[in-house]
């Protein structure tokens, strides 16, 4: 049974777990998707009606393959407030963003921050202005 908290540290442990739980499936042959890791977490809740719940808050499905939570991380962490939220029974949009993040920095720090293409994208977008101005 896990105890699952809305802080910086529970994330940590749920970013690295998220990890293992990847290996793990990757060594047993089987697809890493929100279904497996939801079943291997959390056995005996995890039913069908748990899993749309959470599903449904991510937006994702749940038989579909996750890529790599340290090469692709805005997925899980959608998938990880959903969790959390379902798990604590509160809205989805009362899960800290931030601590989610610098959560996600300290399990993979060797990995590109999750925020990274924001920034691109922002400033690619004040560079075409700039142009069009011309």
């Amino acid at each position: 049974m896990m105890d699952i908290q809305n802080n910086q540290e529970c994330f940590v442990v749920l970013w690295r777990k998220l990890e293992l739980t990847r290996r793990l499936l990757r060594g047993q042959c089987r697809r890493f998707c929100i279904r497996r890791v939801l079943k291997s977490w959390f056995p005996a809740e995890a039913n069908d009606d748990y899993i749309w719940e959470v599903c449904r808050l991510c937006e994702q499905e749940g038989w579909n393959e996750l890529p790599p939570p340290s090469l692709y991380p805005r997925k899980h962490r959608e998938l990880l407030r959903a969790i959390v939220a379902v798990r604590l029974g509160i809205s989805f949009y009362k899960i800290d963003l931030k601590a989610l993040d610098k959560a996600y920095s300290e399990a993979f720090p060797k990995s590109t921050p999750i925020n990274v293409s924001k920034k691109k994208k922002c400033c690619s977008v004040a560079v075409l202005q700039f142009k069009s101005k011309r």
